[in-house]
């Protein structure tokens, strides 16, 4: 896998980006879609607890969306993250959340990182373990949510990812 670009820019969603996050989680055929308006809502409500990459040309090629939990406002919940696939295994999904986390440790006091991963998704599960490698942290799983509690159908389980004390955050 190469690293991501040098002309890859990784900074906060604008409302202007929402309809982009929409489709990228879209052509992911692996994320939950939420409706676009959600995603315009989360680019406002929730931008500096996301971040976006954008290519050569300003357009967004991936992004992290995530939230600091109210519980535990040293903690990160990673929401959604979708990449392209037109650049896929080019690093970006690693490059936003170490730039995400970076950011938030040095303005928020982040420390740890917690995600739900559907079991089988192997390319999240490998991308949240190399994360905390990365960054000197343990990395401890349990279905939070099991497959009954979803209303709407058939869904697997959803396995809570508990990443931390993150202990090698690179300066922002």
């Amino acid at each position: 896998m190469t690293s991501a670009s040098a002309d890859l820019l990784i900074d906060r969603p604008a409302v202007t980006d929402g309809a982009a996050l929409w489709r990228l989680a879209k052509d992911s055929k692996t994320l939950d879609l939420n409706s676009s308006y959600s995603y315009l809502l989360w680019c406002r409500d929730f931008a500096g607890t996301s971040a976006v990459a954008r290519g050569a040309d300003g357009e967004p090629v991936g992004f992290v969306t995530g939230y600091v939990r109210p519980d535990r406002p040293h903690t990160l919940l990673v929401w959604q993250v979708a990449v392209d696939g037109s650049q896929r295994g080019k690093g970006i999904a690693g490059a936003l959340l170490d730039g995400l986390t970076a950011r938030l440790a040095a303005e928020q006091g982040v420390t740890d990182v917690e995600t739900t991963i559907t079991p089988g998704n192997t390319a999240s599960e490998r991308l949240f373990t190399s994360f905390a490698e990365r960054h000197g942290a343990g990395l401890t799983r349990e279905v939070l949510f099991p497959e009954e509690l979803f209303p709407d159908g058939p869904h697997d389980p959803e396995v809570l990812y508990r990443i931390g004390p993150l202990t090698h955050v690179p300066a922002h």
